[in-house]
């Protein structure tokens, strides 16, 4: 479990920030923006109100903000504080104090990981995954705006295994056009690498503008450092004035090339036409020659500046439809002038709204959780004619989550620590950990409706060792200490079930389990297959 939880009183934002030198009005506070987002989406969807689901229970609540926020279920007696609290704040109390928890950033960057490393061109890229989430729970757990986090990346420099900013140039080996496309995708949801080659086929992007882009990026470069144990990357700039000798289009990778040409599709042998750094969305450009330094920082002002709508909107698509379970757009990284929304003039208010915070990330999170959008019942995903946003909807565990619950439910806390697997889901191959992302992991980017479960996940289940070693009744901890502390079968399947579905157990529940402890005639054998079946329950492996 992360820290010891504590209440905070909930605080409003006010005054002003400073940002790219500009002054911005402090966004409204997270309740006042929430209900506005809530009428704005009756509005404008037009759903009927005895179309949208209730509000959901305080258990499946708590279970489902946990998960959300912090990557890990709510211990039994997370349940039973929340049930104490006050009804009219507990919401909103317990949204501030997981906020505050340092498991929030790890969570997260855990979640920018992927959302990185999953459309790699260099697997080993993957060096950079424990720097890169060092790095980033620090800057989310304390609240870096978001347009310091892009500039991070955008600029990086350095080695890849201690400079976690490396990941995105890392993850493209330094290649100045999978680099363009995957800064245009991340930072501003726009899919412009479909210009690459050719005008874009669905938006209004061009050829040029593609290259304009990737004028920004040619002087970096990725090689290997042979002197390091271990060996790792290095991300290199070029400021050389000299013209490398060159063969039609090819960039130089190891060192970097001066500048970016547009290659000549009917002659491949020919240099392509020399670029100048423009920014697409908004035209503003640098003088060819421009240092890498100067290329990089001009870049990201413009796409994180207030006045490019598209840096905050797809921040905002992104983190609502993980939250909500459906975006504005979608896909959540294909976003632009041309893209069709599901609520174009609410996404506009929060993305304003987010903007005028100085891209405050916890205010973002803290506004969509106090949506009645977000604290309905889940239903399954809607069909395409049904209006949008009538519920939540349920999310399958991303694999950190459900590792992390099992975790909590099966007691391992200090028994995975000991082995060392948390922070190394790629370094650390055959670590639990690893054997999860490998079985349960997906690019987060992906349309959920895509992801569905496998043959290698039931088997990464059953034949993990430290889950088969865990469900054993004959623990000092775990299933034996319930077992020990609760004679009564009952109370057992109470505190089984707050373990691990983080809610009592039903009438029903109740009935079909001691039947069937009677009809074992063995409790601890029981017991054991009882737990089995809700840790591989669909409840357990969803977050409703």
């Amino acid at each position: 479990m992360a820290d010891a939880r504590r209440l905070l009183p909930v605080f409003a934002i006010v005054g002003t920030c400073l940002l790219h030198g500009v002054a911005i009005a402090a966004g409204p506070e997270a309740a006042v923006a929430a209900r506005e987002i809530d009428q704005k989406l009756v509005a404008e969807t037009g759903v009927a109100a005895d179309k949208l689901a209730p509000r959901t229970d305080d258990e499946t609540y708590l279970r489902r903000v946990f998960l959300d926020l912090l990557g890990e279920t709510p211990t039994p007696d997370d349940v039973l504080a929340f049930a104490f609290m006050s009804e009219e704040t507990k919401r909103a109390e317990i949204v501030d104090q997981l906020l505050d928890d340092k498991a929030f950033g790890e969570n997260w960057a855990r979640y920018w990981r992927d959302v990185i490393l999953y459309r790699r061109s260099e697997d080993r890229a993957l060096l950079v995954s424990n720097s890169l989430v060092e790095s980033m729970t620090k800057k989310l757990n304390e609240n870096k705006p978001w347009s310091d986090v892009a500039t991070d990346f955008i600029t990086a420099t350095g080695d890849v295994r201690e400079n976690g900013d490396t990941a995105i140039i890392m993850a493209q080996a330094g290649m100045p056009e999978d680099v363009t496309a995957e800064v245009s995708r991340i930072f501003l949801g726009i899919q412009i690498q479909c210009a690459q080659c050719h005008d874009h086929p669905t938006d209004r992007w061009k050829r040029q503008q593609f290259h304009e882009l990737a004028a920004f990026f040619p002087r970096i470069a990725v090689r290997q450092d042979r002197d390091s144990q271990p060996p790792t990357f290095l991300v290199t700039v070029n400021d050389s004035p000299f013209q490398f000798r060159r063969q039609a289009n090819v960039n130089n990778r190891f060192r970097g090339t001066p500048e970016h040409f547009m290659p000549n599709l009917e002659d491949p042998t020919d240099a392509g036409t020399q670029m100048q750094p423009v920014f697409f969305i908004s035209g503003d450009k640098l003088a060819k020659g421009t240092t890498d330094a100067d290329r990089r920082e001009a870049l990201a002002a413009w796409i994180s500046s207030p006045n490019n709508p598209w840096f905050a909107t797809a921040f905002v698509n992104r983190v609502w439809s993980e939250l909500v379970g459906e975006g504005f757009y979608e896909p959540i990284d294909d976003l632009g002038p041309d893209r069709e929304c599901s609520a174009s003039e609410t996404v506009d208010y929060l993305a304003k709204s987010f903007t005028e915070t100085g891209y405050d990330v916890k205010w973002l999170y803290r506004t969509i959780l106090a949506t009645e959008a977000y604290q309905r019942e889940s239903r399954a995903r809607r069909d395409y004619e049904e209006l949008p946003f009538q519920a939540n909807c349920a999310q399958r565990l991303r694999a950190d989550q459900l590792f992390d619950s099992l975790v909590s439910a099966l007691d391992l806390g200090d028994r995975m620590s000991e082995q060392g697997p948390a922070r190394g889901p790629y370094m650390q191959r055959f670590s639990p950990r690893a054997v999860f992302n490998a079985a349960f992991g997906y690019d987060p980017s992906q349309p959920r409706e895509e992801v569905g479960s496998s043959i290698q996940q039931a088997l990464a289940i059953m034949n993990a060792p430290f889950i088969n070693q865990s469900i054993n009744a004959r623990r000092s901890d775990g299933l034996g200490a319930i077992l020990r502390d609760n004679p009564d079968d009952e109370d057992a399947l109470t505190e089984l079930y707050l373990k691990t579905l983080s809610r009592s157990p039903s009438k029903y529940e109740i009935q079909t389990c001691v039947s069937y402890i009677g009809d074992v005639r063995d409790r601890n054998e029981a017991f054991e297959d009882i737990l089995w079946s809700l840790i591989n329950s669909t409840e357990f492996l969803h977050r409703k």
